[in-house]
């Protein structure tokens, strides 16, 4: 099955900024919206289903598999997996060790032994999110007042393995969202945020700050560590068509690197609102300027169709590029007129640009050679 083109935000977005696809319905029920109310009410009936199923085969507080099952079921399949992982994990090295040292010595003596044990295994195993439950399931199991600890300690993983098979199945079957649909989604919405980082830290090269540069650098902050996260849980989900976690993570990483590339051209053009140099660079600049923006763009369009074998029509970076070495070239007569600062910038900042540009090409046809498509132009 191949990764496909779904109605989601991206689609909406896409739709506003770029012209793909048909603009979504707008007002209460936005995409993101729908998919918040379809998680409360997919969260809610498993809750309910895990406290019935308790009652109808008479398990002691039966309060406990509706709590797994809210805290395991995430908003993707790929990260609903993870939690049950994690929760079982913690839930069963708790139970072991809660019910083991309640046998021998006394409180609090054993608790602490036991605690400290829980978390050192879970720590040295990988399972670090674990060790809280762990913990929890041990206090539960030995400082819960009870005739049998080993009842209490049967009953907390029966009634977790519970919560967890009823959180799985409800995100399977009903409604499922799936993490690498999702960081599709974010992917080409981060594409969009960095080309308009981009823009306005030009906009300050070219002689106009831009004055909401600061937001523009969290924003693309956020976006690049939720869809870190959302590479994470993806990795859990099974299927998904050919290459298509390959493809994903050239994606993820080649925002990570554009991000930093960014970010040292910002550095490189901080103090240059006033550079008669720059100024000298035009109009071949802002050319070049408006059609790596208009890259940015073009690869949001190709995440969000998963189309990447086709080359942006009428953008030639490389030619661009050439055309602003070109004129530097012709400039170096005049050099004297300006200072070395603004010299130095100008060169500084064809180096970024020139950079920016390869990352993105390289983004869109490493892209598409990992996910197997036939054709796959290098232009």
């Amino acid at each position: 099955m191949r990764l496909k083109t779904d109605k989601t935000w991206s689609q909406q977005e896409l739709a506003l900024k770029l012209g793909v696809g048909t603009a979504m319905q707008s007002g209460l029920l936005t995409w993101e919206r729908k998919r918040l109310l379809i998680h409360a009410t997919k969260t809610a009936l498993a809750a309910t289903l895990c406290w019935w199923l308790a009652l109808r085969f008479g398990l002691h507080d039966g309060y406990w598999g509706a709590i797994s099952a809210i805290i395991v079921l995430q908003s993707n399949f790929g990260a609903t997996i993870t939690a049950s992982r994690d929760r079982i994990l913690g839930t069963l090295i708790g139970a072991v060790l809660g019910f083991t040292f309640s046998l021998f010595g006394t409180l609090p003596w054993n608790y602490i032994i036991a605690v400290f044990i829980a978390i050192a295994i879970c720590g040295l195993l990988g399972f670090r999110s674990s060790s809280r439950l762990a913990g929890v399931t041990i206090t539960i199991v030995m400082l819960v007042q009870s005739s049998s600890h080993k009842a209490i300690a049967f009953d907390r993983v029966l009634q977790v393995v519970l919560g967890i098979i009823v959180a799985l199945l409800v995100a399977t079957l009903i409604l499922p969202d799936r993490a690498r649909v999702a960081l599709r989604d974010g992917l080409a919405q981060e594409f969009l945020v960095l080309g308009h980082f981009f823009e306005a830290i030009l906009q300050g090269f070219r002689g106009s700050a831009a004055g909401n540069l600061d937001d523009l650098r969290q924003d693309a902050l956020a976006s690049l560590r939720a869809n870190n996260q959302l590479l994470h849980a993806s990795r859990n989900e099974p299927s998904g068509g050919p290459g298509w976690r390959e493809g994903l993570a050239i994606l993820t990483r080649s925002g990570q690197s554009i991000f930093d590339s960014l970010v040292a051209l910002e550095i490189a053009v901080r103090g240059s609102s006033d550079d008669g140099y720059a100024e000298q660079l035009e109009p071949v600049l802002g050319k070049l300027a408006a059609d790596i923006h208009a890259g940015f763009h073009y690869v949001a369009g190709c995440i969000h169709k998963w189309r990447f074998h086709i080359p942006p029509p009428n953008l030639h970076l490389e030619d661009d590029i050439a055309q602003l070495e070109t004129r530097m070239a012709e400039l170096r007569p005049k050099g004297i007129s300006f200072s070395q600062a603004e010299i130095l910038r100008g060169y500084a900042v064809q180096l970024h640009l020139k950079q920016l540009a390869r990352l993105l090409r390289a983004a869109r046809v490493d892209t598409s050679q990992a996910i197997g498509e036939s054709q796959v132009s290098n232009s």
